[in-house]
């Protein structure tokens, strides 16, 4: 009997000849995930499953919550590997798992196998029964359920058989690194970092862009942001945090342009910088946090003027949910309770009291005119004296 833990993913079974990338992309986040866990782990790939045996004693917990934030997992068991002895055997160790697992033996159980392989001398109607009468002989206090039971009791017959009770829900979705990269313009605020989540499961690898404005927003709001990425890398990996001052542009827009335009002027400005450094790092996209409606700059007209600047094209994850949605999934993945923190970025700073919702995108051009004497400088000085983080 060898502690171990059954890995099952979803869409990467639909994959067809180019299903081992996504299989070994899967490896490799696993490994990085658990590298901070005190023991070495050997993970192998047979038939379409991903086993995971420690070599030395571990915390299953620990394990189990390393696991949770690997996307391209569905299910995380904690499983025994055994070697084929015969059923007699198979039935002893079974009895000695639930035995192990379950100090209160007063519960009801249905036994689920599948024969993988089909020479084992017992279908899978007659292991589901033979067990089942086994255990009932071992424990009487338990009952069986065949519709709602308490306990599942699985038993994969392959090479080795596994056995295990518990799924344990990953948070699904593609391994970061099999499907590009792109750019997360970030803020403090709930919905920025539940954006760089989202499009990270769908297997994007995310750099981010902070636009900072000392001293109208202080050291703790960037500190805010930093928190935020680390909590958005535990899933997406390691992420490259750009800081801009984004001061004196913003003051510029203020002073020339019409004043019930600046956040969308602003936000102009914001996807012009985030796009010299996707293009830096070789970036196919960028990624916002917006949704239709939720405020003045996300209006269809607003959000058509804003990526009327762009050439690669934008991505937003969050587009039709509404706010207790994108709530929900920030209270899910830990970084609700940082963004409600009360340290303003720029993007809340610099608000007009009553912002344009239907901007025409040559009246907006119009205005961009006004800052053509300074606009380049401003921009040129913004890019090269911004701050690189590297968030692990």
């Amino acid at each position: 009997m060898r502690q171990a833990f059954l890995i099952k993913y979803g869409e990467i079974a639909l994959k067809g000849k180019n299903r081992h990338v996504f299989e070994e992309t899967l490896v490799k986040r696993i490994k990085t995930a658990l590298s901070d866990i005190d023991t070495e782990f050997k993970i192998t790939r047979p038939q379409g499953r991903i086993f995971i045996e420690p070599e030395g004693d571990v915390d299953a917990d620990e394990v189990c919550d390393a696991l949770q934030h690997v996307f391209g997992i569905v299910y995380i068991c904690p499983c025994i590997l055994l070697e084929d002895k015969g059923f007699d055997d198979l039935a002893d160790q079974v009895v000695a798992y639930i035995d192990k697992e379950y100090t209160d033996k007063s519960f009801t159980f249905k036994v689920n196998a599948r024969r993988a392989r089909k020479n084992y001398p017992l279908d899978s109607q007659e292991i589901n029964a033979a067990l089942g009468e086994k255990i009932l002989d071992a424990f009487p206090e338990v009952s069986v359920d065949v519709h709602d039971p308490e306990v599942m009791v699985y038993v994969e017959i392959r090479e080795e058989i596994n056995v295990y009770c518990r799924q344990i829900p990953g948070p699904g979705g593609m391994p970061v690194g099999t499907n590009g990269s792109a750019m997360l313009l970030l803020s403090g605020g709930i919905d920025s970092p539940v954006a760089g989540y989202t499009i990270a499961k769908r297997g994007v690898t995310i750099d981010a862009v902070y636009f900072h404005a000392p001293p109208y927003t202080s050291e703790r709001a960037k500190q805010k942001v930093v928190d935020l990425a680390k909590q958005v890398a535990k899933y997406a990996g390691e992420i490259r945090l750009y800081v801009v001052n984004f001061t004196d542009i913003q003051m510029a827009i203020y002073e020339k342009c019409p004043h019930e335009e600046l956040t969308i002027i602003m936000r102009r400005y914001m996807m012009r910088i985030a796009e010299h450094f996707a293009d830096s790092r070789g970036a196919l996209g960028l990624v916002t946090g917006e949704s239709i409606g939720q405020v003045a700059s996300q209006t269809m007209a607003s959000l058509l003027c804003t990526d009327a600047v762009c050439e690669l094209p934008v991505y937003r994850p969050l587009i039709g949910m509404d706010k207790q949605e994108i709530i929900a999934i920030s209270e899910r993945i830990g970084t609700y309770e940082t963004s409600i923190l009360p340290y303003e970025d720029c993007c809340t700073i610099f608000v007009a009291k009553h912002p344009v919702t239907k901007p025409k995108l040559s009246v907006i051009e119009r205005s961009e005119e006004k800052l053509a004497d300074v606009i380049e400088d401003l921009l040129d000085e913004a890019i090269d004296t911004t701050e690189t983080i590297v968030i692990n």
